[in-house]
């Protein structure tokens, strides 16, 4: 018994031995790792501090407006130059500044850099490879700012190596601390070692029948008490770690839901809301008929039966779900032209998400650049041809009247005005869809530009007496374009000043808004449009009824221009039957 008890003894210290000595090997590597990486981010800070540097001055000095960015060498006399790189790349890749290189405008693309890469999808972007520019190796660090990347760099030499090298004395420590604990854990060993063989000698005693003495053969240590208490906390610890896995997946999720173009929701089994993007809204605004709508009532909507009635059948069915294979439905829905996929899936929890695809987009898309190039024909040759005969009638007639020549030449002039105004429209779509990103973001104030877009049609509203109706907060501002959202209003007080008729009725509300878009309803009580005509208005020289398109003096490009200029800011836009009839417009911009 001696023996044995002696043996457990030894166990116990090889265990114990080797597990903390894996304990301090892994401490060791963490500690070498969190000091390295805290060197780095102090780096990582110091080029921050750079490029924010150069970011304030291109700001107050407007470099990037007047495209002088060799002011920025000024800069030099505040940077250590022979250290530090400072690079200006714009969000194609184009290099607009290199203070290491004087030729820096024919330098190579910079989009397939590493750094330049992360920048654009992340706070910032750092790595560290050899320059073909300079011929160095380099640490670069790249963040990304309104309108540019702005690199810096410091050169990867020996100094820095040693630099972001870690101190070893730490180690030295940990070896002599293992070294105590060693002696410590001997005594541990022994301590617990004596408590199980005394119950082991307890085990033998019960089972030979032999006496127990109370004093000294029922009291055992706590050791084993203290023992379970360790592994209770390892279970909490192990615990915590899978739930932030889980919180971590959860992000992840939620920020891939805000990038997708399909609308996605969540709902409990009681069919509450549970998260939900903004195609989601949109979708089910354009589908329902209510602009009012909210996410967890679209199961009152008739547009949604079937897919109610599917969840309420599957949620009161007892048979437990299998999540491999969990319930699901499919189905289409047609509205004002457009084209939707719904699908439904149910977990095993009850819970159940719902998806909303917009099946439309590629087909319109492709339909959209056949036709453009002929469209843009027909369209020039028009009132081309127009002034072209108005002038060979007064050429070949020198003897006209001057009523008649008068005539004439006014007719032309007016076929002229509009052939300007045709080339103006598509100058400016061309501007909207290849140079969006460059135009200047700023507050806008929503009312102000509602009364200019009304200002600029007053004659022709007081002639037919339209009344025009505006719900919208005084101090409301959106994210955009001065410019683009007036000519977003202005289009669309155009189309119904020529196309609504006498006597109607113009409503701008905005009836809902999330955390990134504010949601607006622009109306007429006019005659409105056949349904046919709903999924085709934003479409390039479309018109409902050309004859009286033409007489009105329209282009057939306003529409297109509403819808661009939406798509520029992310938002979008649908038209769709308006209750009690008349014409609505539904679009979405940035907050």
């Amino acid at each position: 018994m001696l023996f044995d008890r002696q043996t457990i003894k030894w166990k116990l210290f090889i265990y114990y031995s080797l597990l903390f000595a894996i304990f301090t090997l892994l401490i060791i590597l963490y500690q070498n790792k969190r000091e390295h990486h805290y060197k780095i981010v102090e780096l990582e800070t110091k080029l921050n501090e750079y490029t924010d540097l150069t970011n304030r001055f291109i700001e107050n000095y407007a470099v990037f407006q007047d495209k002088k960015f060799s002011r920025l060498d000024s800069l030099k006399r505040i940077f250590p130059s022979d250290k530090i790189r400072i690079t200006v790349i714009d969000f194609e890749g184009n290099v607009l500044y290199d203070n290491t290189v004087s030729d820096y405008l024919h330098l190579a693309n910079h989009k397939e850099r590493p750094e330049f890469q992360k920048s654009l999808f992340s706070e910032f972007g750092e790595n560290i490879r050899h320059s073909e520019t300079t011929n160095q190796d380099y640490m670069y660090y790249a963040k990304s700012y309104k309108n540019y990347v702005v690199r810096a760099a410091v050169i990867y030499n020996n100094e820095i190596k040693a630099f972001l090298k870690t101190e070893r004395i730490f180690i030295y420590f940990f070896i002599l601390l293992f070294l105590i604990f060693g002696l410590l854990l001997r005594y541990i060993a022994n301590h617990i070692g004596d408590s199980i063989a005394k119950l082991k000698d307890f085990a033998v005693k019960i089972r030979r029948n032999e006496s127990i003495d109370p004093d000294n053969d029922t009291k055992f240590s706590n050791d084993e008490l203290g023992f379970i208490s360790h592994e209770i906390i390892q279970l909490y610890q192990q615990l915590r770690k899978t739930k932030t896995e889980l919180v971590l997946e959860k992000e992840k999720l939620i920020s891939h839901l805000f990038v997708l173009r399909e609308g996605v929701a969540f709902f409990s089994s009681s069919k509450e809301a549970i998260l939900n993007n903004s195609h989601f809204i949109f979708y089910i605004n354009i589908i329902s008929e209510e602009t009012t709508i909210s996410v967890d009532k679209i199961f009152l909507s008739e547009k949604f039966r079937e897919i109610n009635k599917f969840i309420d059948q599957t949620i009161a069915d007892g048979n437990p779900l299998q999540p491999h294979e969990p319930p699901r439905m499919e189905y289409s829905i047609q509205k004002d032209g457009y084209n939707f996929h719904i699908q439904c899936i149910i977990f095993p929890d009850k819970s159940f998400e719902i998806l909303i695809s917009d099946q439309t987009q590629l087909m319109r898309r492709s339909i959209m650049k056949q036709q453009i190039t002929s469209n843009i024909s027909h369209e020039l040759k028009t009132p081309i041809s127009s002034v072209k005969g108005y002038l060979e009638t007064v050429l070949n007639n020198p003897g006209l009247e001057p009523h008649k020549l008068l005539y004439f030449i006014e007719k032309a002039y007016n076929q002229s005005e509009r052939l300007t105004q045709l080339v103006n429209d598509i100058s400016l779509l061309n501007k909207i869809e290849e140079y969006s990103e460059l135009y200047i973001r700023e507050k806008v104030l929503i009312n102000e530009v509602i009364s200019d877009a009304i200002e600029s049609f007053s004659d022709q509203i007081r002639q037919k007496a339209i009344q025009v109706e505006c719900d919208v907060d005084e101090n409301l501002t959106v994210n955009a374009n001065h410019s683009l959202i007036f000519s977003i209003f202005r289009n669309l007080m155009e189309n119904a000043v020529n196309y609504g008729g006498e006597n109607i009725t113009i409503s701008i509300t905005k009836y809902h808004e999330d955390n990134t878009f504010l949601y607006f309803s622009f109306s007429d009580n006019g005659p409105g449009v056949e349904e046919e005509h709903l999924s085709r208005l934003f479409e390039r020289f479309y018109r409902v009824d050309s004859g009286r398109s033409r007489k009105e003096g329209g282009t057939g490009l306003g529409l297109a221009i509403v819808k661009n200029a939406v798509i520029s800011f992310k938002g979008e836009i649908s038209a769709r039957k308006r209750k009690g009839g008349g014409l609505e417009f539904l679009f979405s911009l940035p907050r």
